[in-house]
């Protein structure tokens, strides 16, 4: 047992001692590449979903450093009124606002559009950001099951709400942040909600494919519109999304040298918001400020169009 203990503490040195040699190469790599673009959005408008933290703060920060007026969109508005202060104290002169929007509420997604559309008069680039992880089951406020009611059906909601604003501020482009986790979904048509059984993983898995094939159908029903929607895997990053499960806790812990921060992270979202090379890019899926693999059900033309009218049955809506 002695011997044991032994080598496995002899083990643990040596990979300790591996990590510490090799910390800044195995940073750097697990950094993934940044966005290059110096593009300005002096006079443009961009309204930022879950911006009071991680990669949708950073990406309200970007935006705003490049002369954006931002409008960060969040569930808990004095959280995000302190992310506000902060952009404000490191960008001189920086436009950012903040609004209440509970994502798990139809009825706050549609007060929150409805103030949006009377008091702001253009929408050049909206991200749709915020999300859960891994939480236990719980529903929205209308019923649905919590990850594809706010990852997905509640920024569906949203981007309809608003698609005629975009449409007539054009060109625009509209970012989802989905995730890698996206290959190990499938649409559950038969029990979207998991009521059947409920697992954790599956159901963010779940959503987080809906988000790719709803950019996917969505870009197919903007085209001529010069409004252009790409979808987006941040990387693996350390935020406050997996404080739902303690295990990807521990995990996330013990591997953040292996994680990106939340600056890191948002560098993709960035570059589908600016970048000049994507201009007329559309329906795409983007990793490390690249083209990204999408799994074969993310690309599934059938599946896309049968979750849009699930989509806008469920939420009472017509959306051709």
């Amino acid at each position: 047992m002695m011997h044991m203990v032994v080598v496995v503490t002899a083990g643990l040195g040596v990979v300790a001692l591996i990590l510490r040699l090799f910390s800044s190469q195995i940073r750097k790599y697990a950094a993934g590449a940044m966005c290059r673009s110096t593009t300005r959005l002096d006079g443009k408008i961009a309204l930022v979903t879950g911006a009071n933290s991680g990669i949708g703060k950073e990406t309200a920060l970007d935006l705003a450093s490049r002369g954006a007026r931002v409008i960060l969109a969040c569930r808990d508005v004095e959280k995000g009124e302190e992310t506000a202060t902060e952009i404000r104290t490191r960008v001189g002169g920086a436009k950012v606002e903040v609004r209440e929007l509970d994502l798990a509420d139809t009825f706050s997604i549609r007060a929150f559009a409805q103030r949006f559309l009377r008091e702001v008069d253009h929408l050049h680039i909206l991200v749709n950001n915020a999300g859960i992880m891994m939480c236990p089951y719980m529903k929205t406020a209308d019923g649905f099951e919590m990850h594809i009611g706010v990852n997905h059906l509640g920024h569906f909601l949203l981007t309809y709400l608003l698609i005629g604003l975009l449409k007539r501020s054009a060109p625009s482009r509209i970012v989802v942040v989905s995730s890698l986790a996206h290959n190990f979904g499938w649409i559950r048509f038969h029990d979207l909600h998991s009521q059947g059984s409920y697992n954790s993983g599956l159901a963010y898995c779940q959503s987080k494919l809906a988000n790719v094939l709803f950019t996917r159908e969505l870009a197919r029903r903007l085209n001529g519109s010069n409004v252009t929607v790409n979808s987006v895997h941040p990387g693996t990053v350390r935020s406050e999304l997996v404080r739902h499960s303690t295990t990807m806790s521990l995990l996330f812990a013990f591997f953040s040298m292996f994680l990106k921060t939340p600056k890191e992270g948002a560098q993709t979202s960035v570059y589908c918001a600016v970048a000049e090379e994507l201009q007329s890019i559309s329906g795409k899926h983007f990793s490390d400020c690249a083209p990204a693999f999408v799994a074969p059900q993310g690309r599934n033309e059938e599946t896309a169009r049968k979750l849009w009218d699930v989509s806008c049955e469920l939420l009472g809506i017509e959306w051709d």
